[in-house]
């Protein structure tokens, strides 16, 4: 008997021979249909392991034709690497020893180079005599299985390793700050001089505003002598930040240093410069430069007039206060960046500096300050003459003190390193003073 729907009754309700006629029409229509659409895979193989039949599950898991297994493939051909060795080596001999095998963990090839990992039993199919006739195989997907233990290894092990980096943290923290501030303070004092020599005939000031305390600088100056009574000095910008900033600064110094007493010449010291940057870095294919003004000076003292040549690569211009109250810059036309290209322009300029004016060296942190409401603003050049042109005539000191009050005055919008070096010429009046202003 049969609801409206054609749905059997359920048993009790009717014939029950009625009943479970239908339910096994609808369930199982053969034997053959339950082995090919089972929900595992089934073979069977002969004892050398030859395949003699497998079911359509296990071939759409594998991705292969029943036509190149059957009679052409091993079981143990079927298994990854692993597996094989594994087979040799324990599952068959086992399986031989005790004529079954139960949830043997295994991983089967998948056409195209995927893995499928099963677990397999096995059962050895006796005949009347006792002699082993064909081996029965179920293979059963285990990827949900796997993933899932897989995953809760990953966490177990993740969070172990959390727990230790965490408690290793907190221990080694402190220590860590420390020994880094220690490190930064002495790479910072290596990349610029602790203090300026005197310099007969001259002022000098110096400050360098360091953008973030916990990172390397990478603006850089200096002052010494070089042949006779000529000193040179220089201040510029290397591109980036920390360690690999550094590491450029530092070459930049002392090849400078060293070109400076091969040849004292403003410009042949910034070409030997360029040279070396350019071999060091840019041939390489790690492209690293710098901005540079580099100088000689030579003070007159009571013999004459005190004569400053210049010689830039990039670098925003030199500014002179003059002793009438005048400000202005000395251009440097032409100059490229340094490390470049193998043979980059070099732009130079000469000036005389008389009594009570004084020659301003800085870094585009000053000019490239943000300024107005919004930070949208830069300082400028313009800005900063006209700020400079209030000031003169102005001592090296004086000029460094206010400048610093300037840098001070942008707060957040100051958010790169900036170094400024003054020179000047003393008035008749006033003695000749040792640098101030140096970094902190």
């Amino acid at each position: 008997m049969s609801r409206a729907n054609g749905a059997p009754e359920p048993a009790g309700t009717g014939d029950e021979a009625g009943t479970d006629a239908a339910f096994t029409a609808l369930l199982e229509d053969s034997a053959e249909d339950l082995y090919e659409s089972a929900p595992c895979g089934y073979l069977s193989t002969l004892m050398d392991g030859t395949i003699a039949k497998i079911n359509a599950t296990l071939l759409d898991w594998l991705g292969l034709e029943r036509e190149a297994v059957v009679g052409r493939k091993r079981f143990a051909d079927l298994l990854t690497i692993g597996g094989k060795l594994y087979h040799e080596t324990h599952f068959a001999p086992l399986l031989r020893m005790q004529g079954e095998l139960r949830g043997i963990a295994l991983e089967l090839k998948r056409q195209g180079g995927g893995r499928l990992p099963v677990l397999v039993s096995a059962v050895v199919k006796y005949g009347t005599g006792g002699d082993p006739l064909l081996i029965r195989v179920t293979v059963f997907d285990a990827s949900d299985r796997r993933s899932y233990e897989t995953e809760l290894l990953h966490r177990r092990k993740e969070a172990e390793r959390a727990h230790a980096e965490a408690d290793e943290a907190r221990r080694q923290a402190e220590t860590d700050r420390a020994r880094l501030a220690d490190a930064l303070a002495v790479l910072q004092r290596s990349l610029v001089p602790d203090s300026l020599p005197d310099v007969p005939g001259l002022e000098t000031a110096v400050h360098y505003h360091t953008a973030a305390p916990d990172q390397l600088g990478g603006d850089f100056y200096d002052l010494f002598p070089v042949a006779g009574d000529r000193w040179a000095f220089f201040l510029g910008d290397v591109c980036g930040k920390g360690p690999e900033a550094a590491s450029l600064t530092s070459l930049t110094r002392y090849t400078l240093r060293a070109a400076a007493h091969h040849d004292p010449e403003p410009a042949a010291a910034l070409a030997t410069l360029n040279a070396v940057l350019h071999e060091r870095y840019t041939a390489d294919g790690d492209p690293r430069y710098c901005t540079c003004i580099f100088g000689i000076v030579e003070p007159g003292g009571d013999h004459g007039p005190t004569v400053v040549r210049l010689a830039s690569g990039g670098h925003p211009p030199a500014l002179v206060l003059r002793s009438d109250g005048r400000a202005e810059f000395l251009p440097t036309p032409g100059g490229l960046l340094v490390g470049v290209l193998p043979g980059a322009p070099i732009g130079t300029a000469q000036t005389v500096l008389a009594a009570g004016d004084t020659i301003v060296l800085y870094t585009d942190g000053l000019t490239e300050a943000r300024t107005g409401p919004g930070r949208d603003d830069l300082y400028g050049e313009d800005a900063l003459r006209a700020f400079c042109a209030d000031l003169a005539p102005a001592a090296p000191g004086e000029v460094i003190t206010a400048l610093t009050g300037l840098l001070d005055s942008f707060g957040d919008g100051l958010d790169d390193d900036t170094a400024l070096l003054a020179l000047g010429v003393p008035t008749d009046s006033s003695p000749v003073r040792p640098a101030t202003g140096f970094p902190s």
